[in-house]
């Protein structure tokens, strides 16, 4: 039985019998409840809000699950915990999940909330850059950890070698290196790390940006991954499509209440390092990037995606079109509950 009809079959028993389940174990007297641990990407920030709201306006109670939000780091690779069995559930870039997959980490996207890449090079204008012609011979600040797929691509796109046209500097998770004046160029979110600039005194008029999506490089960002056997059973497929549920509706409140978003994530950064108006900075952005998902992946988006990966010249990301990478089974599951 090939992986399609595999998924079709599930999607069957899904919408059949386990959408009774879900309709009985998010009701009154519900019996046993789910327990789901998601893996964000990065620390407890505004990224990650519809999460956040979810939990704190009671969704995954009301829908039978008791979510354990993990937040990330500098030293935590979501791919590495979740097949440590450190997590159901894990946000991560559809790059980093595909090079992990072509490697045999058998990650599967089961939704995805981001439409849209936030992804942007940032550089300082009085380097003299214009265009990304200009950035040969410069020195440019990357995010590894998985991140700097999309930046291998475009570098290949454009004809430059990382090894010897530009200088890659292994970028810390800050802003450091464009203010110190160590990198022509660094990486930036448009929710997080460009406002940090900004924040720091720098006038948005003496900085060049470029977005990837403006570039035709762009790559799916923060989407849902779980382990491809794990989808070979109904209920866990059932308990996949009430999270995504729960967590589109967090979403969804995000862009009607920003504030209520902010508070939630306020009080779940452990680090009180998080500031009020840097977090309603990055609502406001990240909302731009959610467009209004229910967490359905656009299968074209994803094509793009990989055909952007796999033009990495001589040194691909990855090296052969991805075969069961996504699914729709857990949002037309989520999709069909009332």
């Amino acid at each position: 039985m090939n992986r399609k009809l595999i998924y079709a079959v599930i999607a069957l028993a899904v919408l059949l019998g386990g959408y009774y389940l879900l309709k009985r174990s998010s009701g009154p007297g519900a019996g046993e409840v789910a327990k789901v641990t998601i893996q964000l990407k990065w620390v407890a920030q505004a990224q990650f809000a519809g999460y956040y709201v979810a939990q704190e306006k009671g969704y995954y109670k009301a829908a039978g699950l008791d979510v354990m939000i993990k937040p990330g780091g500098p030293d935590i690779a979501p791919e590495q915990v979740i097949a440590g069995g450190g997590a159901d559930v894990i946000v991560d870039w559809l790059p980093a999940a595909l090079a992990s997959r072509e490697k045999g980490n058998k990650l599967v996207n089961i939704a995805q909330p981001f439409k849209h890449s936030g992804l942007m090079l940032t550089c300082r204008k009085d380097t003299g850059i214009k265009t990304p012609a200009d950035l040969k011979g410069k020195t440019l600040g990357v995010w590894f950890y998985g991140n700097e797929y999309p930046f291998l691509s475009w570098m290949s796109k454009l004809g430059l070698k990382t090894d010897s046209d530009i200088k890659v500097l292994k970028q810390g998770f800050n802003v450091d290196p464009l203010l110190q004046k160590q990198a022509d160029c660094i990486s930036t979110m448009t929710y997080n790390e460009y406002h940090q600039v900004l924040e720091a005194g720098v006038k948005a008029d003496d900085l060049v940006v470029f977005k990837y999506e403006d570039q035709g490089v762009a790559t799916l960002e923060d989407g849902l991954y779980v382990e491809e056997d794990k989808l070979k059973d109904p209920a866990f497929v059932a308990t996949m499509a009430k999270f995504v549920k729960a967590s589109m509706m967090g979403f969804a409140d995000m862009a009607k209440d920003p504030k209520g978003a902010v508070a939630a994530v306020l009080k779940n950064d452990a680090s009180g390092s998080q500031t009020e108006a840097h977090q309603a900075t990055m609502v406001d952005e990240v909302n731009k990037l959610v467009d209004g998902s229910d967490g359905t992946l656009d299968p074209a988006a994803a094509d793009r995606t990989v055909a952007t990966l796999l033009s990495g010249g001589s040194d691909p990301v990855i090296t052969k079109k991805p075969d069961g990478a996504w699914t729709d089974v857990v949002t037309k599951a989520a999709a069909a509950m009332k």
